[in-house]
């Protein structure tokens, strides 16, 4: 099949829809990033890419602290909500159940089956408009009903997926095979 060029910009498709809580003065803020992934596995950490004016940055920042809060699908409406609104002018603290763990200043939203609390480890200025939080998992917290044998059910959990070029929430679809395992040549 022959390639097409589509000039150099971020495409990763799919890509996860996280809902970054951080405490923003005296009330938790939530806000939705698609730029996230795991940074390193042992300590474990994640990264994530938000734009330099986010209100939620001044949080991460000041509390030393965030949460990466993983919905599932069918929070697809409230999650967009806070992608549209800034916590400059509406509190979006009333859009999920605030909850607190180890670190006790990192708000992680109880309606979200998945959640990530992160001591920040550091700020990389980017070149262009964005700064990379890495922040150090120091707990996960996850829905019990998700929970088997210390693993987590995907197909439960049912994450939520965004999509360029048409901007699209999407669900996973069906396991294609197991990983180091279908690639396997038989000998």
């Amino acid at each position: 099949m022959e390639k097409v060029t589509l000039r150099p910009r971020a495409l990763l498709c799919p890509m996860p829809v996280v809902v970054i809580g951080a405490q923003v003065g005296d009330r938790p803020n939530y806000m939705v990033a698609t730029y996230c992934g795991i940074a390193q596995h042992e300590p474990p950490m994640i990264s994530v890419s938000l734009n330099k004016t986010h209100y939620t940055n001044t949080g991460i920042r000041g509390a030393g602290a965030f949460s990466v809060n993983i919905p599932s699908a069918d929070l697809a409406e409230r999650v967009d909500h806070c992608g549209i609104v800034s916590g400059r002018t509406s509190d979006k603290s009333v859009c999920f159940t605030s909850f607190y763990g180890q670190l006790g200043c990192a708000p992680m939203a109880a309606q979200c089956p998945l959640n990530l609390e992160c001591r920040l480890v550091m700020v990389l200025d980017l070149l262009g408009t964005n700064e990379l939080f890495i922040g150090e998992i120091v707990e996960v917290y996850a829905s019990g009903d998700l929970v088997t044998d210390g693993s987590i059910s995907v197909e439960r959990l049912d994450p939520l997926a965004f999509a360029l070029p048409d901007n699209a929430y999407r669900r996973l679809g069906p396991v294609v095979g197991r990983a180091w395992e279908i690639g396997r040549c038989s000998e």
